[in-house]
């Protein structure tokens, strides 16, 4: 449950990391302070005015008269104090209430054990005074104590002091982080683009030692995997044309041959030879030459639907245009062309729908063919592999349209699903990134 509230990404967390131990360090501080430097300094503070206040009564006990009460108040000006003596005055014969806070429990204490006489003592009376009332044998004696000399001005200080500082040092480990996430982030998107076959450059080493690493290591990789690609392409076109010639030279000496049954059966086996290495180059070469560019597939299907319709197929479009995404055109098309293709072999009515969805674009084609076999579905999309037995491309194909059209959508980021149509045939369902 802990876990549900936690932050998800790593800037998160670090700050999390650094906030926590932040919180706690002022918390044991605050405690420290308010139960070792806040009592301390306040039972001083209020003793000390308690012996000032039992002193000044001692003094006007031993030597009662004018001079000696001018010289009181005079001092007791100079200590942030007002005295008054009521001669005859008699205190109320109420009981005492019970100290409210801190400071009056303590100057209460500190009053009960210098004065030795009765006294009461009112806090909510003035605002910026304390004052005392103590009865002596004569009357009744009031001092006015400033709230000032029993307070220390250090807790606000020190609360300042903590509260500044944790915002400060809070900013400084958020830039610092932020710094530090940076060039995570930005790994991640190279990640992210090179894997849906966007050309991405060489990633820029900086950050933490750990993240050059990392960084290094996904330029080392990236430059492994084009140079495999190049490789692979170069090695096909050898192919291709060592291949060719041949068969070239085989359909040239066939075509010089007299008609018989036996001429037309070697001619039907060499043009399946020669469509069979043709569709394995275009899936094995897998378009790795073309750029990528920004590519509205609302275009792109509008013209792979006009051309099947253009060969008398019923195909309908529904497309929320625009729909533009880093592409290679030409093998987008291609695979939409396989797609489409594919159900019109089979159905006789084809349905085309795209749109944009929450985490990138989806396309549906669907038609009202046979179906697949559930345990079937991914098998379609293997090399080669045909559902019809018999072995002629006229009927089942070369058995690479699904072939090609997984690889390309994969080499974009996306993928191919097949399922069950609403009108009984099969559903390909196509998601791209946006």
């Amino acid at each position: 449950m802990i876990k549900r509230f936690l932050p998800r990404s790593l800037f998160g967390r670090s700050l999390l990391i650094i906030v926590i131990p932040l919180v706690l360090l002022q918390i044991v501080s605050t405690w420290i302070f308010y139960e070792r430097h806040w009592d301390t300094m306040t039972r001083r503070l209020t003793w000390s005015v308690a012996g000032e206040i039992a002193f000044m009564i001692e003094a006007h006990r031993r030597q009662p008269g004018a001079d000696t009460e001018r010289w009181i108040a005079d001092w007791a000006r100079d200590l942030g104090m007002a005295v008054n003596y009521r001669p005859g005055a008699v205190l109320p014969n109420e009981p005492t209430p019970a100290p409210e806070g801190d400071i009056e429990e303590d100057l209460t204490a500190a009053l009960t054990a210098h004065l030795q006489k009765p006294f009461r003592l009112d806090t909510q009376s003035h605002p910026r005074d304390l004052l005392v009332a103590v009865q002596l044998a004569d009357g009744v004696y009031d001092v006015a104590v400033s709230k000032k000399r029993v307070s220390s001005v250090t807790t606000y200080i020190f609360v300042l002091w903590m509260v500044g500082t944790s915002i400060v040092l809070f900013a400084v480990a958020t830039v610092f982080m932020r710094n530090q996430i940076r060039p995570i982030r930005r790994l991640a998107q190279a990640v992210n683009d090179f894997g849906k076959g966007r050309d991405v450059g060489d990633f820029q080493l900086e950050g933490a030692t750990e993240i050059r690493r990392a960084a290094a290591a996904f330029n080392v990789m990236r430059a492994r995997i084009q140079r495999s690609i190049a490789q692979r392409t170069e090695m096909l076109a050898g192919v291709s044309h060592d291949l060719r010639t041949p068969l070239t030279r085989m359909k040239l000496q066939l075509a010089m041959q007299r008609k018989r049954p036996e001429v037309a059966e070697l001619q039907s086996d060499v043009e399946e030879m020669e469509r069979l290495v043709n569709a394995y180059l275009a899936f094995a070469r897998g378009e790795s030459g073309e750029e990528v560019v920004d590519t509205d597939i609302a275009v792109l299907l509008d013209e792979v639907v006009a051309a099947a319709r253009r060969e008398g197929k019923a195909v309908a479009l529904d497309v929320d245009a625009p729909l533009t995404v880093p592409a290679r055109p030409d093998a987008l098309r291609r695979c939409l062309t396989n797609l489409v293709s594919n159900a019109t072999r089979y159905g006789e009515r084809v349905a085309v729908t795209a749109g944009r969805r929450s985490d990138g674009i989806e396309i549906i084609v669907d038609d009202d063919g046979p179906g697949i076999p559930p345990d079937k579905r991914e098998d379609v999309f293997k090399p080669f592999f045909r559902l019809e037995a018999s072995r002629n491309p006229e009927t089942g194909g070369t058995g690479l349209g699904l072939a090609i059209v997984r690889d390309v959508l994969r080499g974009h980021g996306g993928d191919v699903t097949i399922e069950d149509a609403p009108a009984g045939g099969v559903r390909a369902r196509v998601r791209l990134p946006a």
